[in-house]
């Protein structure tokens, strides 16, 4: 598979290999994108790179550097990939175009389901989708005699065992340095809703209490500086056999399983997203990952970026890199990766509640949640100070009088 070298960190930058299908017109206008660096970005951007005058600038701190690259007039990036959350503040900045005019001419093959509208404007065209499933090793369940967890319950009874034998460093992992998304994920597998009458807040209650505890039990069982571990430490826990479970990204699945890179591939299998405890929807949430086009660029820059976009992001691509995600892309066939997040969805899982209300929420819960896990805070604290951080923030921001 192509360009599978993982990226430790920093950016990499991506130019034409001669590796896809030839692109269907040639580019003679500069275009750069920035985005995530993961493996679907990877390979979608490598045939970006096919239609030449391309660059591609993928990093763990995307966000950053878009909201700052494309308030540069003109933008420093004529693409963004982007997913639920990050769209918001673009959007919420004035900092990227509709993109109606462009899907008529040249979007003829993108599904409705592509479409991302906002206010009946399409302003984003998804080529994924994405949630944390279950990973786990296969090998160790079954010569534990562990049945696949459904439920973290569950998970937690097979961690206790897996730990008194020994096999691996930690049961557990997963990428909890975006710890306010593991508490967005257990808080809406609760039945949870983060507001209410309106935009007040509505956190600090019995099941933000429940869904605080229960990863203070999961963490138990984690690597101690499981805090700072992103999406490509616990992958390369996985690769490395130090972990045996993870509720982890759809996204990884492919490289995880690559021998080229996993000391344990063939060994991971996946299913769907625990739920807290029986009778509740899997604790992940919904996500696309799709391509914007930055609004201070010239019509004619804007034009040559969706074009080249629309070849990175076609059902060439998706075949030929049919476990690397799940595309939501016409002509395109799942594989064999895509069955944990499928599972997960198919169990009810809630899409991520994207909008700029729930960005003031995010930052309220992660300023909060490590004292709790660390010991610093009790859960009746923690879920007050959440709510009084998001009422400051909102009333700063407009939102609440």
């Amino acid at each position: 598979m192509l360009m599978k070298r993982l990226l430790a960190a920093g950016a990499i930058a991506v130019f034409g290999t001669g590796a896809y299908a030839e692109c269907a017109f040639e580019n003679s206008t500069p275009v750069s994108i920035s985005a995530a660096a993961f493996q679907a970005w990877k390979v979608a951007t490598g045939a970006m790179a096919e239609c030449g005058n391309f660059s591609a600038e993928l990093n763990q701190e995307f966000q950053e550097k878009q909201a700052v690259g494309f308030a540069a007039n003109p933008s420093l990036y004529a693409i963004g990939g982007v997913e639920n959350s990050a769209l918001v503040p673009l959007q919420d900045a004035g900092l990227i175009r509709p993109l109606d005019d462009l899907v008529e001419k040249f979007g003829s093959q993108l599904s409705p389901a592509q479409l991302i509208k906002i206010d009946g404007q399409i302003m984003a065209i998804a080529m994924m989708v994405n949630a944390q499933h279950l990973m786990y090793r296969e090998d160790i369940l079954n010569d534990l005699g562990i049945e696949v967890p459904q439920t973290y319950e569950e998970v937690i009874e097979a961690a206790a065992r897996i730990q008194e034998a020994g096999v691996v460093d930690y049961p557990l992992g997963g990428s909890w340095k975006t710890t306010w998304l593991e508490f967005v994920n257990m808080y809406l597998g609760y039945g949870g809703d983060f507001f209410r009458d309106g935009f007040q807040p509505n956190v600090n209650n019995e099941d933000g209490v429940a869904a605080l505890e229960m990863m203070k039990a999961l963490s138990a069982y984690m690597d101690p500086e499981y805090l700072v571990a992103d999406s490509t430490y616990t992958q390369q826990q996985f690769q490395k056999g130090k972990i045996a479970i993870a509720n982890f990204w759809a996204s990884r699945a492919d490289a995880v399983n690559d021998p080229a890179e996993s000391e344990v591939a063939g060994k991971i299998r996946f299913a769907s997203a625990p739920a807290p405890v029986a009778g509740k929807i899997p604790a992940s949430t919904l996500w696309w990952d799709g391509i914007v086009i930055a609004k201070n660029i010239p019509d004619d820059v804007a034009e040559a970026a969706f074009r080249v976009a629309m070849e990175g992001i076609d059902s060439d691509m998706a075949n030929a890199n049919p476990d690397t995600a799940i595309w939501i892309i016409n002509g395109y066939t799942p594989g064999e990766f895509a069955s944990g997040a499928t599972a997960t969805a198919a169990k009810g899982a809630r899409p991520y509640p994207a909008s700029s209300h729930m960005g003031i929420m995010q930052t309220a819960i992660a300023n909060n949640i490590s004292a709790y896990l660390n010991g610093g805070k009790d859960s009746a604290t923690t879920l007050a100070d959440m709510e009084s951080d998001y009422i400051v923030a909102a009333k700063e921001a407009g939102i609440l009088e």
